[in-house]
């Protein structure tokens, strides 16, 4: 079925890239005959950037030998970014999923939305195969169920100051989960606050923030003191509380029932904490003590399953869900530098961090049955972590700096499944998918870097111990007629890094790194037989299940010019035994022949690709500066053993900007690009279910071009508004992420598209 959309086909599609490419590099060439004034101190600001998720040490964005991205506190509030999912909207080859609430309570399974924003997706890995963390401690885990979903979303991003991205693999310095590459979080800290222009320090410093955001009809505000009375005793407390509705669409059908378009009813609240107490008894010495509590509520009410008529006795007529989830965390990290034999500087963290979510759901069928569901899971996190580096001069033009450390990371995970329906005999009992698991892991690394005035090389290798221990079988063995089983194995890691500055405006850098990830308790062990009145349903465990690993190869070129930036990264790189969760494996559904599903390893994957950003520098116009940014990157990935495409690759995306600045006020205009996703891009232009005629075509997207308006006006030194129009165009369109699977027939699939026109507010104040 080819859905009928406003924009034009694919090829035509293929021209307007075209044509904007052609553009962008009309704007390269011509940059070079720009006014005289030159406004370089944004790429300045570029090369200067300091971040530390690539190397576990404080570095130079620029001297780093692979593929990164940064967002500063600044970036954060002029592009009034309020989730990841915007954060993902400005990078090449990232996504974020965030589809809508359509999920069920019973029935057959359908999770759709109810993890909201779920995660990262880096060159066409997504999941927990993106690591994420806040200041350097591993957030929970995703985890999906049946109609079950948790995502990642336990982050509150009024307490940062800083974002990392780093593409690729990057095991060999942060372990399992960092198969296709990581997200740091970085917190914010008294100094980010305290510290004045001229380098001295306030007494007292904050900040208030009041903001609105258009798409989901949220409003936010956050509050932020920090005080100190030298630079040896420093505090900061930072809250902020939340208020939204479900994410807007261009859906215009309102009817409750299934045919449903517009969002469902929906109300989210939020809270959260960040202290922050840093001490410097010397010089030498650093601590700082964080506490930080994340607490977010949502209730929805799912008219969008609500059966049509003509009704039957176990029909939907009513269904409501609510969702609490919150997450602690307190760390200690210390740097000491005793610039002793061994290291000039060693680092350590201790991390304790619980996360819970409980989900409760109700269904009203047509006969007044009354269905409860109540699902909970849980996280208990322990990390520890020593880091010592050290330099040695090895000739006059020679210095070599080694970074070696050991984690250790211990997480308890439980959940729990309760509930009652008076259609089901036996009586609905109360159970575990997969036993209480303990998960944890102990690894030895080391990183060296060799540097001269050009060249950097820079080696690492990890040896990483993993375990998967089964705590205890009560709830779920039985009624599991198999007992869960424990795991462990051992992982090797290596990865090789250079970087050669061939003159002062190129630099040019390889990054060879592998990745890896261990199977988690719910993979291994998660078993559960449903049988309905319709429907038998089995989910096997899986105890010989292997862990994933990646092998990848980058190559890339930076450019800065007085008037042109440009960053370039190609990439390649080959996956091994993936792990597909819940996949079918035949099975009718009746009894005696049930549909049978288990978590699996799969052949191994290729992926191969490239990324380009930068900016063009035009200098003074009409007494503004200004500059076009843009970047671009594509994807592509197949399946070794078939050769057929991989499904979870996002399509191209093109961005291209201008931005113009003075000292009262800055304007940026950006257009972004997404690529269409045609039926020859995917494994299968069908459904994988049902598997006998009729199939059922998958949605495919056709190509669009949406344009977002920023202004940031300085009402003060202390003082700025912010205004954002989002989509100005007002374009209906939906994004690759949301709608992978969804049947092409769907009377649903305007349920699926982004916010149209919506506009964003904030109001900042610095005292």
């Amino acid at each position: 079925m080819k859905h009928e959309t406003t924009h034009a086909p694919g090829a035509s599609a293929g021209h307007r890239l075209c044509a904007i490419t052609f553009l962008f590099c009309a704007v390269i060439s011509a940059a070079s005959d720009a006014c005289a004034q030159s406004a370089a101190a944004e790429v300045l600001a570029a090369l200067q950037t300091v971040v530390v998720s690539g190397s576990r040490n404080e570095q130079l964005r620029d001297d780093l030998p692979l593929s990164t991205e940064v967002l500063n506190a600044a970036n954060l509030e002029a592009g009034q970014i309020g989730d990841i999912r915007d954060m993902a909207n400005g990078w090449a080859n990232v996504s974020v999923k965030r589809a809508p609430s359509r999920f069920t309570v019973t029935g057959a399974g359908n999770p759709t939305g109810r993890d909201g924003n779920a995660g990262f997706n880096v060159r066409g890995q997504d999941g927990n195969r993106v690591l994420m963390l806040v200041d350097g401690v591993r957030l929970p885990r995703s985890y999906v169920n049946g109609n079950n979903a948790f995502g990642r979303d336990t982050l509150s991003l009024e307490l940062l100051k800083q974002v990392e991205l780093v593409r690729g693999p990057s095991s060999v310095l942060y372990g399992s989960d960092a198969l296709a590459g990581l997200v740091n979080f970085i917190t914010q800290e008294p100094a980010d606050f305290l510290r004045k222009g001229d380098g001295g320090l306030k007494v007292s410093a904050g900040r208030l923030a009041l903001s609105s955001s258009g798409d989901d009809h949220g409003l936010t505000l956050a509050a932020t003191l920090a005080t100190g009375v030298d630079p040896s005793l420093q505090w900061l407390l930072t809250g902020t509380a939340t208020r939204a509705a479900g994410l807007a669409s261009m859906g215009t059908n309102d009817s409750a029932n299934v045919d449903r378009t517009t969002p469902n009813p929906q109300a989210d609240r939020g809270a959260s904490l960040l202290g922050k107490l840093v001490l410097r008894p010397e010089a030498s010495q650093k601590h700082v003590l964080s506490l930080e509590y994340v607490q977010k509520n949502s209730d929805v009410e799912l008219l969008s399953s609500r059966a049509k008529a003509p009704l039957v006795a176990a029909s939907v007529v009513d269904e409501s869900a609510s969702k609490v989830l919150q997450r602690e965390r307190l760390a200690w990290h210390a740097s000491y530098m005793p610039d002793g034999p061994w290291f000039d500087r060693l680092q350590t963290v201790l991390s304790v961090q619980n996360s819970a979510v409980q989900e409760n759901g109700h269904t009203l069928r047509n006969d007044a049955g009354l269905r409860v569901r109540e699902t909970a899971y849980g996280e208990r996190a322990l990390q520890l972590g020593l880091q010592a580096d050290k330099t040695l001069a090895l000739s006059s033009q020679w210095s070599h700096r080694i970074t070696y450390g050991m984690d250790y990371a211990r997480t308890d995970v439980t959940s729990w499944f309760d509930g009652s329906d008076p259609a089901t005999l036996p009586r609905y009992v109360p159970k575990k998918y997969f036993p209480d698991t303990r998960d944890s892991s102990a690894a030895l690394y080391a990183q060296s870097e060799l540097s001269d005035a050009r060249w950097s090389v820079t080696p690492g290798l990890r040896l990483e111990r993993f375990a998967l221990d089964v705590l205890s079988q009560d709830g779920f063995s039985p009624p599991a007629p198999t007992p869960g089983k424990s795991l462990s194995g051992s992982n090797v890691s290596p990865k090789l890094g250079v970087l050669y500055q061939w003159s002062p405006q190129w630099r040019l850098f390889g990054n060879y790194a592998s990745g890896f990830r261990a199977p988690n308790g719910a993979q291994v062990n998660g078993f559960t037989e449903n049988p309905t009145p319709t429907t038998f349903v089995t989910l096997l465990a899986n105890p010989d299940l292997k862990p994933e690993t990646s092998k990848s190869l980058e190559l890339g070129a930076r450019l800065h010019l007085d008037r042109v930036s440009l960053d370039l990264a190609v990439f390649a790189g080959n996956y091994y035994q993936l792990i597909v969760d819940k996949k079918p494996l035949g099975g009718t559904g009746v009894a005696g022949d049930p549909l049978l599903f288990q978590t699996v390893n799969v052949d191994s994957a290729r992926m191969n690709g490239f990324e380009f950003k930068g900016a063009a520098d035009w200098g003074a116009v009409a007494g503004a500066l200004v500059s076009t940014p843009f970047f671009y990157g594509r994807t592509r990935g197949v399946d070794r053993s078939s050769g057929l495409p991989l499904n979870s690759i996002d399509p191209a995306k093109l961005g291209f900007g201008l931005k113009v600045a003075t000292p009262q006020w800055d304007l940026r205009l950006d257009a972004t690009h997404h690529a269409a996703k045609t039926a020859s891009e995917l494994d299968s232009p069908y459904l994988p279910k049902p598997v006998n005629p009729p199939r059922i075509e998958q949605f495919t997207l056709p190509a669009v071009t949406t344009l977002d308006l920023h202004l940031q006006w300085r009402l003060r030194r202390d003082l700025r508004a912010n205004v954002g129009v989002v989509n100005l165009s007002d374009k209906k369109y939906w994004r690759w992420s949301d709608v992978q699977g969804l049947a092409a027939n769907s009377s649903a699939v305007d349920a699926y598209t982004q916010p149209g026109r919506y506009l964003n507010l904030s109001l900042v104040a610095d005292f």
